[in-house]
């Protein structure tokens, strides 16, 4: 049997008749207040301010007290019921103007500020409890502070970014600022593939009674729109050759090189279609 402390002499006597009805059971179960604390989710020190009538307990510490000590719980929320009544009742006045809640707590025991009228929450209501919007607590200002310190960190680093960036698109060879690097020379491939730099070098010359551009020595292959070969460059330096320009001696028969092709046809009376044939051929190199 446990040897409580006596009871506050201005309690409520329906709080009194509460607090005695849950030590009576704790008492029954034979637990410590450690002990209860580990089978009920409330603490040690909590069960300490029920018991010692500091604190009004909740009703899920009542139902909790009354699972372990194996009794009905329905006496004890009545009690609780008629003693909440009473505890938010219990404000009397003091002689410097202020209030106090209920009784003082007992000496020699930890400070406490006294018993709150509303009772305590159990631990489903504590999880339930929606979290206090940005700005309802104290802690409201500190956050606000660091989304601030945080928002100006980030615009400092887009503006040292974006100022990097200027300096590396302004600046030339030497540091130089508006001088824009020159691009870099094309490379042969690229050279090939643009119709105003040829890739073939025409060194036209003339052996056996015909002319040659130093790229084939075909004289019979069909050639027409679309071909890309050598004979193609070939016929294209024999058509400049004639003063006769197909565009670029890039081996590609285009549009510029088809409507040469259709001049010389015109110029030694042959039939104007656009491909080079044997007769156009013995045109070009005669």
């Amino acid at each position: 049997m446990s040897r409580w402390r006596a009871l506050p002499a201005e309690l409520d006597p329906s709080v009194r008749r509460l607090v005695e009805s849950l030590r009576r059971l704790k008492d029954q179960s034979g637990l410590s207040l450690r002990q209860l604390a580990a089978r009920t989710e409330y603490s040690a020190k909590s069960w300490e301010r029920y018991l010692g009538g500091r604190t009004l307990p909740p009703r899920e510490a009542v139902e909790a007290l009354a699972r372990v000590g194996d009794e009905d719980p329905v006496r004890l929320l009545a009690l609780r019921e008629v003693a909440a009544q009473a505890w938010g009742a219990a404000r009397t006045p003091v002689q410097d103007g202020r209030t106090t809640d209920g009784p003082e707590p007992d000496p020699g025991s930890e400070p406490d500020p006294g018993p709150d009228p509303r009772p305590e929450p159990g631990p489903e209501q504590r999880d339930l409890t929606p979290a206090a919007p940005p700005g309802a607590g104290p802690s409201a200002p500190r956050s606000l502070r660091t989304a601030l310190v945080a928002g100006s960190v980030a615009l400092v680093l887009a503006i040292g970014s974006a100022a990097i960036l200027a300096v590396r698109l302004t600046d030339g060879p030497g540091g130089e600022t508006g001088t824009v690097p020159p691009p870099p020379a094309p490379s042969s491939s690229a050279a090939a593939a643009t119709p105003e730099q040829p890739a073939y070098a025409c060194r036209v010359s003339r052996a056996d009674g015909r002319w040659y551009a130093g790229i084939s020595r075909v004289t019979g292959e069909t050639l027409s729109y679309g071909d890309i070969s050598p004979e193609v460059a070939e016929a294209q330096c024999l058509l400049r050759r004639q003063g006769i320009s197909p565009g670029g001696i890039d081996g590609i028969f285009g549009p510029l090189t088809e409507k040469a092709v259709k001049e010389l046809q015109r110029r030694s009376h042959l039939v104007v279609d656009g491909i080079i044939g044997p007769h156009t051929w013995k045109a070009l190199r005669g």
